[in-house]
This record gives C-alpha cells, sequence and structure tokens, in this order.
C-alpha cells in the first residue's frame, strides 16, 4: 500500500526559494518519499510536488 503527500514550495521575497524547495525534497527522500508529479501553480512562481513511499515501510 502507498501513501500520498502533496507539499507547497514557500514563496519568498528574500532568499532562493528554488533551493530551499530543493533542500525539502531532498529531505523528504532520506524519509522514503520519491516524487512523482511537480506543478508549477498559475497564480505565483511556486510550485506543488506530489510524493508517495510504501506506507508499510
Amino acid at each position: 500500500m502507498k501513501e500520498y503527500r502533496i507539499i507547497k514550495q514557500k514563496e519568498k521575497f528574500l532568499g532562493n526559494q528554488d533551493l530551499d524547495f530543493e533542500d525539502e525534497l531532498n529531505s523528504l527522500a532520506k524519509q522514503g518519499w520519491q516524487v512523482i508529479s511537480i506543478i508549477r501553480l498559475t497564480h505565483s512562481n511556486a510550485m506543488k510536488a506530489v510524493l508517495e513511499r510504501d506506507k508499510n515501510r
């Protein structure tokens, strides 16, 4: 069985939001999450990522 999670890239005025999003994805990957889709939101430059992992790991 799989479980899913959706995360949103945090919008920032200062700093590198892409690098922060990458760090968050890498941290979640260490917990067994895999990105299955990334969607760019139309009303902003932010993105959402859909992740999955085995529920009984």
